[in-house]
């Protein structure tokens, strides 16, 4: 395939010199080009053979670009140009010459940044960057999108070079895991395990016949299918970022098929138990327990939730530190509010809602863990079968018995998907058995009037005419 040839802009940014300095050579003939229709174009490989091209300095076109580590302050110095230019009137632009950044306030008031530049064809690219924080990843997310599209119109192939299945996983925890997600450290419990079965293979021998044998090694541990499907998905989420920061070639984890899930458990807390769990636990529970079933608010939010996150006048709770990062707010019920005004009364100075007194020491500490005590409770109760998070599903639950739309049960738990809020909201047997009644004789035998009514209409439909006494 024929190679394409080079602009004096791309020869200049390959050689590392002005565009200025590229003319003034040609002009002197010190370098070798072509000119069609008035313009200068150069052939890839006379400049990679250009005497005057040091070959210490200036690496051949096929081992790719050098790498430069530069801060944004000296970005900004070199290649930014016109300065900033508002977009809108909570919007800011940045032109760097080979494409431009831009933010936009999203209705949440959160930044969303953008990139914009021309591809091979020059037809204008314009993409949102989710995954960008700051104008400093959405510059390196804009050098990635321009650098590959120079590599596609060039036939540019990057060497990569090898590693370790180690190598990667750390670099996965420490520049993406720690900083995007939340649950870090479940990725890094799940790397720790990845690591010792292929730690010390090369990325490029991780084939798909390895991981089958790696499954069958959890399986064979004893370990749940659904443990092991999340390892998978840890591995496969490892590959994905080394193809894109180039330290891998193809994911092998595509062409492995995941474990077959058993259907999730059912546990909802009936009211009995509800009252006896009550009855059997300490103090300090009892309002986390009520929070859990009032609000279906999750393990890890209610034992961060703060005083200035409750508004007892109007009634609400600002979820701040949520597993999506997006906020979220919940009324407050009438008994709920009888709780927090009673816990408003001994509020502490650490601003935590939910505290314990140390026995040791008879101060007031924050409540972060409580599964011991919450499984105590449960024993004394005589309640089997049950965790803290099904709290959450009977809160659902009672909602779906309440006749509480989906959406609304999505909002209050914050799913993104209605299709997650619909795991947490079970039928219970009350509702199942009122729905096959239906179709009993009883049922039927109690309406003739409704058949006969339907059976009129429907003759009346087939008859082609319109009778107003019948009510349609």
């Amino acid at each position: 395939m024929k190679q394409s040839l080079l602009t004096a802009k791309e020869a200049s940014s390959f050689l590392h010199v002005h565009p200025k300095t590229l003319y003034k050579w040609t002009d002197e003939g010190k370098i070798p080009f072509r000119r069609i229709n008035r313009l200068l174009r150069f052939r890839p490989e006379d400049i990679e053979r250009w005497p005057g091209r040091p070959a210490e300095r200036f690496p051949a076109l096929s081992e790719g670009l050098p790498e430069l580590s530069l801060c944004l302050a000296d970005y900004d110095r070199m290649l930014l140009k016109g300065g900033r230019s508002a977009l809108g009137k909570h919007s800011k632009r940045w032109n760097y010459g080979f494409g431009t950044i831009y933010v936009r306030k999203t209705k949440g008031g959160n930044d969303r940044w953008y990139v914009d530049y021309q591809n091979g064809e020059g037809r204008r690219i314009r993409k949102v960057i989710a995954r960008a924080k700051s104008r400093e990843e959405a510059l390196f997310a804009l050098q990635e999108e321009t650098r590959q599209e120079f590599d596609r119109e060039h036939g540019v192939k990057r060497k990569v070079r090898k590693m370790t299945f180690n190598e990667l996983a750390t670099e996965y925890l420490e520049n993406y895991a720690k900083i995007n997600n939340l649950s870090w450290k479940r990725v890094g419990t799940c790397l720790n395990a990845l690591k010792r079965f292929f730690g010390a293979c090369y990325l490029s021998d991780v084939s798909p016949y390895l991981i089958e044998k790696y499954k069958a090694k959890r399986l064979n541990d004893a370990l749940m299918t659904s443990s092991v499907n999340r390892e998978l998905s840890v591995l496969k989420r490892a590959f994905n970022l080394g193809i894109t920061w180039e330290m891998a070639e193809q994911n092998p984890v595509q062409k492995v098929r995941f474990l077959r899930q058993p259907e999730p458990r059912e546990r909802v807390l009936t009211e009995e138990e509800e009252r006896r769990l009550l009855e059997a636990s300490s103090e300090h529970l009892k309002p986390i327990i009520c929070m859990a079933l009032q609000t279906g608010m999750r393990k890890s939010e209610i034992a961060n939730l703060r005083w200035e996150e409750v508004d007892l006048e109007t009634r609400e709770i600002e979820v701040v530190k949520t597993k999506s990062g997006r906020k979220r707010t919940i009324p407050i019920s009438s008994d709920l509010f009888k709780v927090l005004a009673e816990l408003e009364g001994t509020r502490q100075s650490n601003g935590f809602v939910f505290q314990y007194r140390d026995p040791k020491t008879g101060r007031s500490r924050h409540v972060v863990f409580f599964r011991t005590a919450f499984e105590h409770a449960c024993r004394r109760a005589g309640i089997k079968g049950l965790t803290f998070h099904d709290l959450r599903h009977t809160f659902a639950s009672r909602l779906v018995r309440k006749g509480v739309d989906l959406i609304t049960i999505k909002d209050l738990l914050g799913h993104s998907s209605v299709r997650t809020t619909e795991r947490y909201s079970h039928s219970n047997r009350e509702q199942k058995q009122r729905a096959v009644e239906l179709l009993s004789k009883k049922e039927l035998e109690k309406r003739p009037e409704n058949v006969e009514n339907q059976s009129h209409i429907c003759h009346t439909e087939v008859s082609g005419k319109f009778d107003p006494l019948v009510t349609h």
